[in-house]
């Protein structure tokens, strides 16, 4: 399966915007792929202002996500792979979610072989009422 991750993100960006407050993303800037600008980078972190009225050409895809901003009063192309974001959320009241950045380890790991196996014993019904 793809991965969840971009979809929670598109999903909680449109439910921000729709309620009429700013989104802002928290990425982890030294993740590699990451094109941000350094200048406002803090303890590796920067947060991203993707207010549509901010930003040019957002892109939200699977993999990454890109547009173009004003920094200081300078254009700035920015790229972010999916996997460096830590969290998305409404500057106004704090609400979005925050992404665990241990199941993004878990992301590349192969799934499991599914046991295929027939069932050994007998079956065990209960009866539900």
């Amino acid at each position: 399966m793809t991965p969840l991750k971009p979809y929670l993100i598109r999903s909680i960006y449109e439910w921000i915007t729709d309620n009429g407050l700013t989104p802002y993303l928290l990425v982890n800037a030294e993740h590699p792929g990451a094109l941000v600008p350094n200048e406002f980078v803090e303890g590796g972190r920067i947060v991203l202002n993707v207010r549509p009225e901010a930003v040019q050409g957002l892109s939200l895809g699977n993999d990454q996500i890109e547009f173009n901003a004003r920094f200081g009063g300078i254009a700035k192309h920015i790229f972010v792979p999916v996997r460096a974001v830590l969290a998305i959320y409404a500057k106004e009241n704090g609400k979005g979610m925050i992404f665990d950045p241990e199941e993004e380890i878990e992301d590349d790991t192969p799934p499991e072989t599914p046991d295929t196996r027939p069932p050994t014993g007998r079956p065990r019904l209960k009866v539900v009422k």
